[in-house]
């Protein structure tokens, strides 16, 4: 390995080192919050905040990007990543659905290329969850791929698309992480199978907080088992909201509207 590329794998394991540390000796009132950037203006936002990581949620980016979510080309995925990791000083990891298909290897790679330190890897397609035993495999031809230079999130998807049987997630939960998994998602999981998950999961437990104020704060998700908080695409959603209120606002003023005396630009 040459001097250039040696420091490139240095860098990105430091980085992936110090996104898992802020997972770990967590007071349980106290769960690690992981804003969701949509792109390089909403990253510097919650980096200037004073938040110590983020997460991009892959609805919300693809929103941004103007396609639907699950549609979203793999290069374009990468790229609105690159420019999110580019813009902060923070740690960045990626949501890349389902991996889209590539092989373990030229997916860690283009993680790293993209500059994030974790990723969130979806068990389910189309829909349709995928056989446990075959995403275990794969997520460790990640593992083995990253090394330690990647946090691997792995989402159980049994509440979206299964039964949500709890015992089912269970089992999932733990072949990802016999497989190398740093984190279990068990996206949607109602707020009272909680403990349950996390007496079942080791490890760290990444848990979907709501933004309309109909369920429980962070720090109580933290009290019910949640170690890291994250928002799928509620932020980018609750953003475009806010957009369309000024939009509002913009049109009862006729400002920017034909016969407006308003400035250009």
């Amino acid at each position: 390995m040459n001097t250039d590329a040696s420091s490139d794998a240095e860098r990105a394991r430091d980085g992936a080192d110090a996104f898992r540390a802020l997972h770990h000796g967590r007071l349980p009132d106290d769960p690690l919050v992981l804003p969701g950037p949509w792109d390089a203006a909403s990253a510097r936002v919650f980096a200037e905040a004073g938040f110590p990581a983020l997460a991009t949620p892959s609805a919300g980016v693809a929103a941004c990007l103007g396609h639907a979510d699950g549609a979203t080309p793999a290069q374009e995925m990468f790229a609105a990543v690159a420019r999110i990791a580019r813009a902060v000083d923070v740690p960045v990891s990626a949501d890349v659905e389902d991996g889209y298909g590539l092989p373990a290897g030229e997916l860690v790679e283009r993680l790293l290329e993209a500059g994030a330190v974790g990723c969130n890897l979806e068990d389910s397609r189309g829909g349709a969850l995928k056989d446990p035993h075959e995403q275990a495999e794969f997520l460790a031809e990640v593992r083995s791929a990253a090394g330690d230079r990647l946090f691997v999130n792995a989402r159980v998807d049994t509440f979206v698309h299964g039964d949500g049987d709890p015992g089912q997630a269970i089992r999932r939960a733990a072949l990802y992480v016999a497989a190398g998994a740093d984190c279990v998602y068990p996206i949607l999981a109602p707020v009272d199978v909680l403990p349950l998950l996390r007496a079942g999961i080791q490890g760290p437990l990444n848990v979907l907080a709501r933004l309309d104020g109909a369920g429980p704060s962070p720090a109580e998700l933290g009290g019910l088992g949640a170690t890291r908080i994250t928002f799928g695409p509620g932020l980018q959603r609750r953003a475009a909201q806010a957009l369309r209120g000024i939009a509002d606002e913009l049109r009862g003023s006729g400002a920017g509207l034909p016969g407006s005396t308003g400035e250009r630009g």
